[in-house]
């Protein structure tokens, strides 16, 4: 029965690290249908417009040719309509299939018993090149990414184009270019709206630093008509920084005073790249750091214990060290990665039986220590520290009460 409870396999909790799996194909189809309603609607307003206007000069004894002029017009607009449409339908097309392959991969999960179970190493073996891609992809390892995730077959399971075409704006921002970023916010503007923490502030600080490049030009009344027309709107967000932005006339880029001295620093692009990419994540639901690094974390603090950075761990990464250690945290590779993370939070104890304590504040099981003295061949009084090698006597040590 424990063996069974231990090997048993949980889905729900494995689980946890694959929302952004459904979630953001969730996002990308619903922006979908944003983008087909608003273009149906605003084709729909100007085709009745236009239809009633005809109509209305047809009656009135406007010439044949001019009316069937304006009827070819109207069905030249419906045809670009059509061909957005087809458009958009295909793309939906594709996030369906997506997300009916990444449901059937969550799906497959349910239908593994236990751990031990051969199928449950396939499945993790998909998870672990997911969370490569993943990790290619935020690096921005577009190329080596999309290599991957073909040689695996996973394309479907993985979001190549959004991370690609994330971190092609990003570049772009570190280049100096506003525009690429511009139209992405031009894009996603309804739904940064509905999103309080966002609505505004990317586009605001693009905006600001165009106003803030006129300005390093020496374009003052190009300067002061981009302010009044995409910085002025802002008052009621960012009323503090409209007023730096206004004071920033008065000072040369090679001024020394603050703030103004910060807004002309060329490190404000660096600043508005994570701006965007942070941004772009909370918009489509992607975690801000990668899943990777979600995952080796959760796994090292689950295998940590006090023991794995002590100065007596047996370990190869432990030069004072005269043993040797199975477990992985204790390893070269992962001990300082493991450093800083927390403790694992175990709600079962793996104290060994009748446990003592030594006056080093080890503590050992009772029946271990004694073994271990009549292999060693010790005193009949003594025992040994078996990470330390340091050697006690019996009366010297305690017994340990757990609570």
């Amino acid at each position: 029965m424990a063996e069974f409870t231990t090997t048993k396999l949980n889905a729900e909790s494995h689980l946890l690290l694959d929302q952004p799996l459904l979630r953001l194909p969730h996002e990308l189809a619903r922006k979908n249908f944003k983008t087909v309603q608003k273009h149906v609607e605003r084709e729909r307003e100007i085709i009745l417009s236009s239809l009633k206007s005809t109509a209305n000069a047809s009656l009135a004894g406007q010439d044949a040719t001019q009316t069937i002029s304006s009827l070819d017009s109207m069905i030249n607009r419906m045809q670009g309509l059509k061909r957005k449409m087809e458009s958009l339908h295909g793309e939906e097309k594709i996030l369906h299939q997506h997300s009916k392959k990444r449901i059937q991969h969550l799906q497959d999960l349910y239908e593994i018993p236990s751990l031990a179970d051969v199928k449950y190493d396939e499945w993790s073996r998909v998870r672990l090149n997911r969370l490569l891609v993943d990790y290619l992809l935020r690096s921005g390892y577009g190329e080596s990414a999309r290599a991957l995730a073909r040689e695996k077959g996973i394309e479907e399971l993985v979001d190549l184009e959004v991370f690609v075409q994330c971190h092609k704006i990003e570049e772009s921002l570190r280049r100096k270019s506003t525009q690429e970023c511009l139209a992405w916010c031009a894009e996603n503007r309804p739904m940064m709206r509905k999103t309080s923490s966002l609505k505004n502030n990317l586009e605001f600080e693009l905006r600001l630093q165009n106003y803030i490049e006129l300005r390093r030009n020496g374009q003052l009344l190009e300067a002061r008509h981009h302010a009044q027309k995409y910085i002025a709107p802002h008052k009621d967000t960012h009323l503090d920084k409209i007023h730096q932005a206004a004071g920033l006339l008065a000072f040369p880029p090679d001024t020394q005073a603050e703030p103004y001295k910060t807004m002309y620093s060329q490190s404000r692009w660096n600043s508005l790249a994570a701006l965007f990419v942070r941004t772009h994540h909370e918009l489509f639901s992607l975690p801000a750091r990668p899943l990777l690094h979600i995952a080796l974390s959760a796994g090292l603090s689950a295998l940590k214990t006090p023991s794995c950075h002590s100065k007596f761990t047996s370990s190869s990464s432990n030069a004072s060290s005269s043993t040797t250690s199975v477990c992985p945290i204790c390893s070269t590779e992962l001990n300082e990665l493991a450093r800083n993370l927390p403790y694992a939070h175990h709600t079962k104890s793996n104290v060994e039986n009748d446990p003592v304590v030594l006056p080093n504040d080890r503590v050992y099981g009772r029946d271990r220590l004694l073994q271990m003295r009549d292999k060693l061949g010790l005193g009949p009084s003594q025992v040994k520290d078996p990470t330390t090698s340091e050697i006690f006597e019996e009366s010297k040590i305690r017994k340990v009460y757990i609570s």
